[in-house]
């Protein structure tokens, strides 16, 4: 079975900001700073109980962005996620009940791997773009270049650690497709509402990326 990639439908730089909100009258003017800065996919964490409500609100009032949801770690989380209007679903792991919910809720999909052992069991279960997690503690660049050769059918989007200094190295590796990070919504810009902020942060990430 070929299962739905996440690469083909982004649109415009390859940053996705990792978004950690508990308030969906915060969500929508902080995905429009950062649709506006150039960034369009974003992945809302389910890290608190709002996140679903946060997703929803992006998906119906921000149309340019393509909204994920990640740290699924529950089967029954995925269906729900699509049914928010998620395009694409992300998890810090893989299990075989995970797999198989992923599968059933038909859209993209990244797994979280952290060693080639777990990536190759994520490859047996179809699947081809992983997020590699976390991505510093685990090796951060080179790490990703040792892989290339040992797995050359999976693309990676890393997540962890990462800074806007780490743009440019990661996405001119031939074996990733995008990275995330949490440093484009820093807390107390999100919670202060300093909107300008934020997109200030997206415009110079689209620009590193850019020139990457």
């Amino acid at each position: 079975m070929s299962l739905p990639l996440l690469e083909p439908i982004l649109t415009g730089p390859r940053v996705v900001p990792v978004l950690v909100l508990d308030d969906p009258a915060e969500a929508v003017p902080l995905a429009r700073a950062l649709v506006a800065g150039g960034l369009t996919a974003l992945e809302v964490t389910l890290r608190t109980p709002a996140a679903f409500a946060c997703a929803e609100a992006i998906a119906a009032k921000v149309p340019e962005a393509i909204v994920g949801l990640g740290t699924l770690i529950r089967p029954e989380q995925f269906a729900r996620a699509r049914d928010a209007g998620a395009r694409f679903v992300v998890s810090p792991g893989l299990t075989d009940r995970l797999a198989e919910a992923a599968k059933m809720a038909g859209i993209p999909y990244l797994p979280g791997i952290a060693t080639v052992t777990e990536a190759l069991i994520a490859w047996e279960h179809g699947f081809r773009e992983l997020k590699f997690f976390p991505a510093m503690l685990n090796g951060g660049a080179p790490a990703l270049k040792g892989m290339a050769p040992l797995i050359p059918e999976v693309r990676f989007c890393p997540t962890g650690g990462l800074r806007a200094e780490h743009v440019g190295e990661i996405l001119s590796l031939p074996n990733v497709f995008a990275l995330g990070g949490t440093w484009l919504t820093p807390a107390e810009a999100v919670k202060a509402r300093r909107w300008d902020e934020i997109e200030r942060l997206a415009r110079e990430a689209a620009a590193l990326a850019a020139g990457g």
